[in-house]
């Protein structure tokens, strides 16, 4: 799943150090929205985290596996371990998990036009899914109940996307623009 490098590193400011990377395929986070209410509902899982020594609400995510391309493994995640597929995708984020050590880049997903089929978890994997308004997941990450990065990134993503939506959500004659989540 990683390996570990240990560099003889000169810094920018001209320090020499020790610096060991834990390497990594990459992940994908996949971002699930069901935009067919007023309110967005996105998909939460809460499954058991040993290196958090709790149970954790986070999205759908997963390892890239070797040769694979980002974008077939957010959809294998998504259906692995949700049951659910998605008509439309579109990547929102990219960013590191901890550059301080880990290597490990992250691609978060935004997964619409969603639709219900049969999860297929890992032999090792107990996950509870939840449809979850907006509004409710935001309160979870400013309370504290939401305590996974890339969850909390992509809620505020979701969150600032759609308050900017709903601030221009219409033309000046009052009707409705189309909904920004569905582009690609």
């Amino acid at each position: 799943m990683f390996w570990v490098t240990t560099d003889d590193v000169l810094e920018p400011g001209g320090v020499r150090a020790r610096r060991d990377v834990i390497h990594h395929t990459g992940s994908v986070v996949v971002l699930a929205v069901d935009d067919t209410r007023p309110e967005p509902r996105l998909l939460l899982e809460r499954q058991y985290r040993h290196a958090a020594q709790d149970y954790l609400w986070e999205l759908p995510a997963g390892r890239i596996d070797p040769g694979e391309n980002p974008l077939p493994a957010a959809q294998r995640e998504l259906l692995e371990e949700t049951g659910y597929t998605a008509a439309h995708w579109r990547r929102i984020l990219h960013f590191y998990a901890s550059p301080g050590f880990v290597a490990e880049t992250m691609s978060v997903y935004l997964a619409t036009g969603l639709r219900a089929g049969k999860a297929q978890p890992e032999e090792d994997e107990v996950i509870h899914k939840r449809l979850v308004p907006l509004a409710t997941a935001v309160r979870m990450v400013l309370t504290g109940k939401i305590r996974d990065s890339k969850t909390i990134s992509s809620v505020l993503w979701l969150d600032h996307h759609t308050t900017k939506q709903s601030d221009l959500g219409r033309t000046k004659s009052g009707a409705k623009r189309p909904s920004r989540l569905r582009r690609k």
